[in-house]
């Protein structure tokens, strides 16, 4: 029996958590969802469940724009972090910025998705990183 895949949104937005809760519904993706709502609670999951006796999330949805600590802040720290860099990143946001697209890209980001995510976007998009990840 295969493990549900453990991903990781983190999001400020309640509509938007609500929409990305929706889409992964529609997919027939097995999955366990964590949610936490800004960029410092992000790191205290990730701190927390990537020790010695826990596994960090499989994937990690990342919204750009959020109070405390950015989208830009955690994923350079996730990068940096010899035993996070691994766990694929998929950015979610509404900019339409291409200097934030690229940033991501310099911090390794792996997937970008443009926001409001959709079940057939979101759902391909977890079975390839799945597929190509495992």
């Amino acid at each position: 029996m295969h493990k549900p895949l453990e991903i990781l949104l983190v999001e400020d937005s309640p509509a938007d958590i609500r929409l990305t809760e929706e889409a992964l519904k529609d997919t027939d993706l097995e999955y366990k969802l964590s949610i936490v709502n800004d960029g410092e609670e992000a790191m205290a999951f990730l701190k927390q469940h990537g020790g010695e006796n826990t596994e960090p999330p499989d994937v990690i949805l990342l919204d750009l724009n959020m109070p405390k600590k950015t989208g830009h802040e955690v994923l350079s720290e996730i990068k940096g972090d010899p035993r996070m860099d691994e766990i694929p990143i998929v950015v979610l946001t509404v900019s339409q910025d291409e200097e934030d697209v690229l940033k991501a890209l310099d911090l390794r980001m792996n997937y970008y998705l443009n926001k409001p995510v959709t079940a057939g976007r979101l759902g391909a998009l977890l079975k390839s990183i799945t597929t190509l990840w495992n």
